[in-house]
């Protein structure tokens, strides 16, 4: 079975959105600064609101959607036993952090599904750049993105 995820950035990174650098330069609730993975969501309008709640205020920028195919058996499903008590609060602890970047450096899978805090019920998706199955990941074109205005207000 494929799956298919979706990730949304300035224009100006689209080149490089599926390289884990951001993520590995800012840190994130799943992963260290220093360690490289790149987050996707399972829908478009996840991907959105994941986006959107870290503008703040709204910024308008020129976006591109990218939409990325593989196979369902790249994915580890985290066992949601493991999330700590305070995995939802902001930032992220540090417990959800060592739980991504433990995955990525065991490169246990290509993908690790992992729930999401804004949407409960729907899976974001971590991507391991240095996982061997990486390259087996089909990356669509940039494709503009806008949000409604109504949203960045």
């Amino acid at each position: 079975m494929k799956l298919a995820v979706w990730r949304i950035v300035k224009a100006k990174y689209a080149d490089t959105a599926f390289s884990g650098e951001g993520a590995s330069r800012a840190g994130g609730r799943w992963n260290s600064r220093g360690e490289w993975v790149v987050y996707t969501s399972g829908t478009l309008s996840l991907a959105a609101l994941e986006l959107l709640v870290h503008l703040n205020p709204p910024v308008h920028f020129e976006w591109v959607a990218l939409r990325a195919v593989f196979d369902g058996g790249f994915v580890e499903n985290l066992d949601p036993a493991l999330l700590p008590a305070n995995w939802q609060r902001f930032p992220g602890p540090d417990a959800t952090r060592a739980l991504g970047d433990e995955w990525r450096r065991e490169a246990r899978s290509a993908v690790l599904a992992v729930p999401s805090v804004i949407v409960p019920g729907e899976p974001n998706y971590l991507l391991n750049p240095a996982h061997p199955d990486f390259r087996k990941i089909v990356v669509s074109v940039p494709e503009p993105f806008a949000f409604d205005s109504r949203l960045l207000r």
